[in-house]
């Protein structure tokens, strides 16, 4: 069997997985937020918390359970990693730096999963599993529980009332999140993947010198990694280490674990909203960019320009020899077009174009199908954005689920595109700028520049994902990328619960002749093209100065 003739197969295998279970798993996802019933545990937790799951928030206070509850992650996990040096399960690792405390704080809290750092010589037990791991559950449980906000916001009617928080939050993680990770945990360890509290051990000896390995609860981190699109991993090479990602199998169930939730949601958003076929254009429309996407890397990476990659069957440099090409361009699209950052190759090593194809896939908004709730919540603003430009087309008041598209509604759509690449931009330049950052720079030309934009568009954007090739282990960049981070998790998430809160209040629209029925494919092919259109004015001329240019080189 061809390299090639592969890949489409693990493709095929990979979206006949994710069909099997769309319509129960996200039917199921549903009932979980919808439901009037609390189980026991979940009312220890409310009890333990000081938390009414039956009171009912406005936008307003949504925000500011969501704003509090991160605050607290970041002070605990960063606390956390300053005293690793006195804490038991510690591995003799001492406690982390300020600003890398700082970076890695900020980074698992806000589902970006961005490392600094090497996972296997800086992060003891009990800090990758009481503070790393828990936060890979949370943080994940924090997007569903805004997408499903802004869900309702489109529902309900005559009312400032988005449900509950800290309800929304309970339940996604222990009814959707925790049971799938452990059912996941125990097929990645059946793969071979470990699952241990090992201390160091000394493997053989190589080139006159021993190679230092530690176990930890591996298995259980990645699947939570990969199901809540999180991405850090407990090892510097992350998913083409073997103890991560074992055999080609577990590759493509890192895949579909990447993927479930996001494309589930579509279904879940469906019924909640009343109308599973608007579920179904708004899935469409995600595996379409999707498609597209891993179609387009395949043939970049498969180009066979000349002798050396002719004989690898591809640009196999920096690729895993167990997966090849076509499962490393399915992975590298799969994890950058959701905000998961994993990865089972160096994006660096990838050609020009590919590596192009990874940046645009993050600055796309990560939508296609996107993180956990992010990805819903996102493509349904740039919904927003469509009905507003199909209403301009035909000169009449936008419509989106039977609610009115109107100034303030578009104030927030247009915020909430504009401030992801405002810190991109802006970010990515100051470092070209300055006289220190480009010293963190591996190579130089078209190349070095993709390495910081990259570095800039991941953290923003959450995804985590490393282009490699650049020190971001310094002060510049750990405190520059927390901060993008930070701004690029919650100041989309005030737009999006703002949107939520004004949606909420409207009386429905009937449907009219007039109405755009954005349940066709006409609606599609616009909502396809308004995505790849505002994404690629905005972020062009940036796009030109790195990967383009290596590419057209």
């Amino acid at each position: 069997m061809g390299p090639v003739l592969a890949g489409v197969l693990q493709m095929l295998a990979l979206t006949g997985a994710l069909a099997l279970v769309h319509i129960p798993f996200g039917n199921y996802m549903a009932r979980v937020y919808s439901s009037g019933r609390h189980l026991r545990v979940e009312k220890w937790i409310y009890k333990g918390i000081g938390a009414d799951p039956g009171a009912e928030m406005t936008w307003s206070a949504y925000l500011r359970a969501v704003l509090a509850f991160s605050a607290v992650g970041v002070l605990f996990l960063y606390l956390l990693q300053r005293l690793q040096g006195v804490l038991p399960g510690s591995l003799g690792f001492s406690s982390v730096g300020p600003a890398q405390s700082f970076n890695t704080a900020v980074s698992f809290v806000t589902n970006t999963n961005w490392q600094s750092y090497y996972g296997e010589q800086t992060m003891g037990h009990v800090v990758q599993t009481a503070g790393l791991a828990v936060q890979n559950f949370v943080s994940a449980a924090v997007g569903m529980a805004v997408a499903v906000a802004l869900v309702r916001g489109f529902a309900r009617s005559r009312t400032g009332e988005l449900g509950n928080f800290w309800s929304d939050l309970v339940r996604g993680t222990l009814r959707i999140l925790v049971p799938v990770a452990a059912v996941a945990a125990v097929i990645l360890v059946a793969c071979g993947a470990i699952q241990n509290f090992s201390g160091i051990h000394e493997v053989g000896q190589f080139m006159g010198g021993s190679q230092q390995w530690n176990g930890g609860a591996v298995a259980s981190q990645e699947a939570i990694k990969e199901l809540g699109t999180n991405g850090g991993g407990y090892f510097n090479a992350n998913s083409a280490h073997p103890f991560e990602n074992p055999t080609p199998f577990s590759n493509l169930f890192e895949i579909f674990l990447i993927l479930v939730i996001p494309f589930a949601l579509t279904r879940t958003f469906g019924v909640l909203a009343g109308s599973v076929k608007q579920g179904y254009a708004i899935l469409v429309t995600m595996f379409t960019i999707w498609l597209c996407f891993v179609a387009l890397m395949m043939a970049t990476e498969f180009a066979h320009h000349g002798a050396a990659l002719q004989a690898a069957g591809g640009a196999m440099e920096g690729k895993e020899t167990r997966f090849g090409v076509g499962a490393s361009s399915i992975f590298a699209v799969s994890t950058t077009l959701t905000s998961t950052g994993a990865v089972d190759s160096f994006h660096s090593s990838f050609t020009g174009l590919g590596g192009g194809i990874t940046m645009l896939s993050m600055m796309l908004g990560e939508i296609a199908p996107g993180g956990t709730g992010s990805g819903l919540y996102g493509i349904l603003i740039m919904a927003v954005i469509a009905v507003f430009i199909a209403g301009l087309m035909v000169g009449r008041t936008p419509e989106y689920l039977g609610k009115k598209i109107g100034a303030r509604e578009m104030k927030l759509a247009a915020a909430y595109i504009l401030v992801t690449p405002a810190l991109v931009l802006v970010l990515a330049a100051a470092s070209m700028a300055l006289p220190t950052p480009p010293h963190s720079m591996l190579n130089s030309g078209p190349h070095g520049f993709s390495e910081v934009l990259y570095a800039f568009t991941s953290a923003a954007n959450n995804n985590g994902s490393a282009f490699a090739g650049l020190n971001a282990n310094t002060d510049w960049f750990n405190t520059m990328t927390g901060l993008a981070m930070l701004l690029g998790r919650f100041l989309p998430m005030v737009f999006v619960l703002a949107l939520a809160g004004s949606l909420a209040r409207q009386r429905p629209v009937p449907v009219t002749a007039g109405t755009l029925r954005t349940e066709k494919p006409l609606f599609t092919g616009l909502l396809v093209g308004a995505i790849l259109i505002i994404t690629g004015l905005t972020y062009f001329p940036a796009l030109a100065l790195g990967p383009l240019a290596e590419g057209l080189a």
